[in-house]
């Protein structure tokens, strides 16, 4: 699939403010399922400075500082041309010590995946979180790959979905508890119960296809999974779905904050603020 991706955000500020230092994960990423062809980027003011870098997580990100006048609005706008490859989501083969749960990763990919496998949810510190991994491996005999489709499907069959545009995930227990969220929160949800069993998994923000009838759009989040001898396989339960060809990954991180498509702050005082966006995704033929 071939995709022209036109996305802009901006910020409108009640009084006049000073920006501060922005980062900005709008460029796709390149890597085995997807090329990026063409991309540009504008902001508004402009910058008086800008840097781009390879992040920690291996994302490519901007870092753009901004003239000390005060401003009344802020504006990022990120068109690209993306061209995925994935059309079938399970063309993998396993290691045969990995089909089972708990997975005995060997020291140097335990070592490499610690940032992806622990953190405060795990190890039976929200009961509503581990209950959920019970079952779902109980359900399955503990196969890793009908673990990882079940847990997609329990999310994607129970839990109703809500449009959030701004604010940090909920906590996976309470997403689960509710049975509401929006696509962030059902991915944390679901990196959460895979690490309760052991998974590696990590955060996605990026887009997807969607309806092309429906003129909306929205950024969207799903979750990766580490699998040996596959690598990382995307999971999107808030559609049910083994990320394919219809998903374009921006960046990805073991934590939903550092995946965000652009963050920064402004000095002011009393500031309220409005945020706006447009999102246009269009397919487009595919070159011979």
């Amino acid at each position: 699939m071939r995709y022209q991706i036109t996305h802009t955000i901006a910020y409108q500020y009640s009084t006049s403010v000073r920006l501060q230092p922005h980062l900005v994960r709008l460029r796709p990423r390149s890597d085995s399922s997807q090329t990026l062809h063409n991309f540009s980027l504008s902001l508004s003011p402009t910058p008086i400075g800008r840097s781009e870098l390879i992040e920690l997580d291996g994302n490519s990100i901007l870092k753009v500082w901004f003239a000390p006048q005060p401003v009344q609005q802020l504006e990022v706008k990120a068109i690209s041309q993306v061209e995925t490859y994935r059309t079938n989501p399970f063309d993998y083969l396993m290691e045969s010590w990995a089909l089972h749960l708990p997975i005995d990763y060997p020291m140097s990919q335990s070592q490499a995946l610690q940032p992806y496998l622990g953190d405060a949810w795990v190890n039976g510190s929200d009961p509503v979180v581990a209950q959920l991994a019970q079952e779902v491996y109980a359900a399955v005999s503990g196969k890793t790959d009908l673990f990882l489709m079940e847990l997609n499907q329990r999310i994607y069959q129970h839990c109703n979905y809500m449009t959030r545009e701004t604010g940090d995930p909920l906590l996976p227990g309470i997403t689960w508890s509710q049975k509401l969220g929006s696509c962030r929160d059902f991915a944390v949800l679901f990196m959460a119960t895979c690490r309760a069993v052991g998974i590696a998994a990590r955060f996605v923000s990026g887009y997807e296809e969607g309806d092309p009838d429906a003129p909306e759009r929205h950024l969207h989040a799903w979750a990766e999974a580490y699998l040996p001898g596959a690598g990382w396989r995307g999971f999107d339960p808030t559609h049910g779905l083994a990320v394919s060809d219809r998903h374009i990954a921006l960046a990805a991180s073991p934590i939903s904050r550092a995946a965000a498509p652009f963050v920064g702050s402004f000095q002011g005082n009393d500031v309220q603020t409005t945020m706006s966006y447009s999102l246009s995704i269009q397919l487009l033929a595919n070159e011979p």
